[in-house]
């Protein structure tokens, strides 16, 4: 899974953006799969591994009563730790995870309910939930494959992301250039 978190690396680096991750479920996968890259250190803030619901709020400023109602696998709570981790460490990009490995429901939720996170500086027309984007997912498999999954799932998110900002860079820099507007 590495050459996706090299990927994000590099264009990370080329785009001289930096990323801050929020985890729950993954417990710093996610950190560790993208600090496992050579030049790392040039794009990656740091993480906030906030399994305990409480540290949620305290370390990330997810609503506590959104907590309360809700649980912590509840892709508003996603969205808001990727808000907030992005902030707290200063990033310019900010990924979470948050959901049920197993092996028992949590929150009312199946195992296998995971919802991902990403918070950057978006275009205005960008479709966002408090902020962000978030990607609700149903996976199967034991624990260690549904938080793997949700690794291999948050990076492609963010590369998605990137990727997609890049072709509307593109394409405008290519209409203004042929007389377009």
């Amino acid at each position: 899974m590495n050459s996706a978190a090299a990927d994000l690396v590099r264009l990370l680096t080329v785009r001289c953006e930096t990323l801050a991750v929020a985890e729950s479920l993954t417990g710093g996968l996610v950190a560790a799969e993208i600090t496992a890259v050579p030049g790392a250190s040039k794009i990656f803030r740091g993480s906030v591994t906030a399994y305990a619901t409480e540290l949620k709020h305290e370390l990330l400023g997810v609503d506590a009563t959104l907590l309360a109602q809700r649980g912590a696998v509840d892709p508003q709570v996603a969205a808001q730790m990727a808000t907030g981790v992005r902030k707290a460490l200063g990033a310019d990009w900010g990924l979470a995870t948050t959901g049920v490995a197993g092996p028992e429901p949590q929150d009312g939720q199946p195992v296998g309910t995971v919802f991902i996170a990403v918070d950057g500086p978006f275009a205005a027309d960008f479709p966002t939930v408090d902020g962000g984007k978030v990607a609700s997912l149903r996976l199967n498999g034991d624990r260690a494959d549904i938080r793997m999954e949700s690794v291999r799932s948050v990076l492609a998110l963010l590369f998605q992301e990137l990727a997609s900002e890049q072709t509307g860079n593109e394409r405008a820099q290519d209409t203004e250039q042929n007389g377009g507007f």
